[in-house]
């Protein structure tokens, strides 16, 4: 898992080194706003089927079929929305630019509900060997072709063809390569079974949807896609790399710790483990991106990006603090408890949604960063109650 996701971040910031070059503030802003649409609406109508099916003792044989054509009929849904609200969601921001852009992502959901939900067996079964292979060929084809169609057009709408290109690939590996591969049965037991489990899941990515993009939303109503830009690619540059060593740790640490949350002692301990090595790792970034920030912009981005270097530092705290506080998902969902999860994110939501239209009114770019810090900082003593009364099950059973 290390080596995957070094492997797409080291892609990823060649990608973005390139099409900063290519794309002004503006045209990122752009695709900005058709990605927030997009990821709000699939945070909607989010089923929570890959946590269920990794939660789940049975077989995935028993529920792929089921899931798959639940995602088939959550994709047309978010495909349709986002076809019906293109107009409207432009207006909002005043971008008419985007809609052109709104109609071409609303095909992504809908090619993205016929992957294989079996796909989830390599978290699962911790078979992130073979996932390596899936994940970086996809990434790869994705970073490939928006830098080729960007060099040749100048246009945002690359960015939504590389996207595209890569769930096309995603949609065909996961047949070729990953059984069992669903079929036409739909067993509405297991659809109740699946939706009754995942509506903390669905909740919990509402709120998360909210915490981490409402900076932009408030950003792209109240300035302009020119600031969206930079907030967004600032926020890529902050929170991306500490987000990668983070969701290692969560995706490697979930599946164990289902595995043993009966024996709440060895949970506990590896929690510690999961917690001092997501610290470790993220505080040393964040440290650099705060001491250097001018310095990794202009050779990164180069110098018409200077003007993201005080939200940097800003979200360079924000990063070290959100990793840290976010370990704690992995264990919270380990034993079935999403509420916990949903409740520390509304917790974030609210701090963040108090402050973003004062702060951004009157300290611009760098208001949404400090807001985004605040309502991160308000979720940590809920974090610790729910820690607490957790752990300290473990020290009881001890």
């Amino acid at each position: 898992m290390g080596a995957l996701r070094a492997s797409t971040r080291i892609l990823a910031f060649v990608k973005i080194a390139i099409l900063a070059r290519l794309l002004s503030p503006a045209q990122f802003g752009v695709f900005g706003i058709a990605s927030l649409a997009l990821v709000f609406i699939e945070m909607l109508t989010e089923t929570g089927v890959n946590v269920f099916l990794i939660q789940e003792d049975k077989k995935i044989k028993e529920y792929v079929s089921t899931t798959w054509i639940v995602s088939i009929l959550r994709g047309v849904i978010i495909s349709a929305v986002l076809l019906a609200g293109a107009q409207l969601i432009s207006s909002f921001f005043g971008s008419p630019e985007s809609k052109r852009l709104l109609i071409l992502i609303s095909f992504v959901p809908f090619l993205r509900g016929f992957i294989n939900p079996a796909e989830v067996k390599f978290q699962k079964n911790l078979e992130f060997n073979k996932e390596f292979f899936f994940r970086l060929s996809i990434f790869s084809l994705d970073a490939a072709v928006t830098i080729i169609l960007t060099l040749i057009t100048r246009s945002a709408e690359s960015l939504v063809w590389g996207l595209t290109a890569g769930v096309i690939l995603e949609v065909f590996l996961s047949f070729a390569f990953i059984k069992p591969r669903p079929g036409l049965l739909f067993d509405i037991g297991k659809v109740k079974r699946v939706i009754g489990r995942g509506k903390w899941v669905t909740l919990a990515g509402i709120f998360n949807y909210l915490f981490h993009n409402t900076d932009s939303i408030v950003l792209g109503k109240l300035m302009n896609a020119y600031s969206l830009g930079l907030y967004q690619m600032a926020y890529k540059i902050a929170l991306v790399p500490v987000t990668e060593i983070a969701d290692i740790f969560g995706r490697v640490s979930f599946p164990v710790l289902v595995r043993i949350a009966n024996d709440r002692v060895r949970l506990k301990r590896a929690f510690v483990k999961v917690i001092l090595g997501v610290s470790a790792l993220s505080i040393s970034y964040g440290l650099i991106l705060w001491l250097f920030a001018k310095e990794i912009t202009i050779v990164l981005l180069g110098p018409g990006w200077l003007a993201i270097v005080p939200i940097l530092k800003i979200l360079a705290v924000f990063a070290v603090v959100r990793a840290i506080s976010g370990s704690s998902s992995a264990l919270f969902l380990a034993i079935k408890k999403q509420e916990y999860v949903s409740a520390i994110t509304f917790v974030s939501i609210l701090g963040l949604g108090i402050t973003i239209i004062p702060l951004v009114s009157r300290f611009g770019l760098v208001g949404a960063g400090i807001s985004a810090l605040i309502g991160s900082v308000l979720a940590i003593p809920i974090i610790i109650y729910y820690l607490s009364k957790t752990l300290s099950k473990c020290h009881a059973g001890n």
